[in-house]
């Protein structure tokens, strides 16, 4: 999902803006996609230039599915993928057809603040259930339950956006469970899923989704190819992708980005997004400790838990309102994101997210050092 506009990243000259959560320029693929792009024209296929399957176009499906089983160990059936203009686009079509205003849904606490901008969009009243070091708690959502009936809980269960926490194996078990004993959707936003910077082979909601119509796993190439892409794609029970595919919207318009689905498509065969990920989960290490070192060398009196992978580091200062000390870094030329924009309930007022994606390692280090310029002021 994107976060700022154009014109913040452009037009703030000398600024280090940590609270970033796009990737650097420097690793967009440019040269990868122009090369996909003179193959689809050289093949002069006019398929991708027409209105689409609704469900998004079949060589497509099958070329992401063969992708996905790779990256999952597990087969993976084209026929429960569904193409999306990206993460954000999916998760406001889930609330177009599976709610109505007045609806409620429960979320994390924090949870990702634009995601918090969508479900105002379609009048849903939000509940927030809270973390710890082990994800969403479950005990928290059954006791909820007992007082609300959510459409879906809303849950990024991989590298979490904003704290970067990831979801245990046992609490997935559990919350599918309750899904089903309660009838609600589970909408797992796993746009971080293949951007762990550890030896470790990371679960996916996705594997529910064959047998469970209550699970929901969204996902994205914003994060592991290029945002400007808009395109992503959704993995759910046959029941979900019908419904998806019979609404309006696509019976209208067709299904979406046939045509950046033919570039992709490309990539995908050929290995090229592999050895993209390859790539980016260098560049991403190398900035997620130079973060790490500069927090701990320049900032010792922050607390946070140094992430395994994604884009972001969640820190508290204490006795800091982390708001407050946003406005005075205008002099400084440096940014980040205050918790209260994290919360439903304008909670979390001493923690700031920072991003290592959009920086390198220096920069990184230069941006910590303002902050502890100011905060020292």
């Amino acid at each position: 999902m994107s976060e700022f506009p154009v014109s913040q990243i452009q037009f703030r000259p000398g600024v280090i803006d940590l609270g970033m959560g796009n990737p650097d320029f420097d690793l967009l693929p440019v040269e990868i996609l122009q090369k996909s792009a003179q193959e689809y024209f050289a093949a002069s296929d006019p398929q991708p230039l027409q209105y689409g399957n609704e469900a998004g176009d079949g060589y497509f499906r099958r070329s992401l599915a063969e992708f996905l089983s790779r990256r999952y160990a597990a087969d993976v059936d084209p026929e429960l993928l569904f193409v999306t203009a990206g993460a954000s686009s999916a998760l406001d079509l889930l609330c177009t057809l599976f709610t109505r205003p007045g609806d409620e849904i429960f979320v994390e606490e924090p949870t990702y603040f634009l995601a918090l901008r969508i479900f105002e969009d379609h009048g849903l009243n939000v509940v927030p259930v809270p973390m710890d070091a082990e994800g969403l708690k479950i005990d928290a959502v059954e006791e909820k339950l007992e007082d609300h009936a959510p459409k879906f809980i809303y849950t990024i269960p991989i590298f979490q956006n904003p704290s970067g926490i990831t979801l245990s194996p046992g609490r997935r078990e559990k919350l599918v469970n309750l899904a089903r004993q309660y009838n609600f959707l589970v909408v797992a936003d796993e746009a971080y899923q293949f951007l762990s910077y550890a030896p470790a082979n990371l679960p996916s909601f996705a594997d529910y989704t064959a047998n469970y119509k209550q699970v929901v796993s969204v996902n994205s190439f914003s994060k592991i190819l290029a945002p400007g892409l808009r395109l992503g794609w959704i993995q759910a029970h046959p029941d979900v992708i019908e419904r998806l595919t019979t609404c309006g919207l696509l019976e209208s318009g067709g299904g979406m980005n046939p045509y950046t689905s033919a570039l992709v498509r490309g990539l995908l065969n050929s290995g090229a997004l592999d050895q993209n990920i390859s790539i980016l989960h260098e560049a991403y290490s190398e900035r997620l400790q130079a973060m790490d070192t500069a927090l701990k060398q320049h900032l010792p009196g922050a607390e946070y838990s140094k992430p395994d992978g994604g884009f972001f580091f969640w820190v508290r200062l204490p006795g800091v309102n982390a708001a407050v000390f946003r406005k005075k870094l205008v002099e400084f030329k440096v940014d980040f994101r205050q918790g209260a924009l994290f919360s439903s309930r304008a909670g979390m007022d001493e923690h700031l997210r920072l991003g290592f994606c959009f920086y390198n390692a220096d920069d990184i280090e230069e941006g910590i050092k303002r902050l502890r310029d100011c905060l020292a002021q």
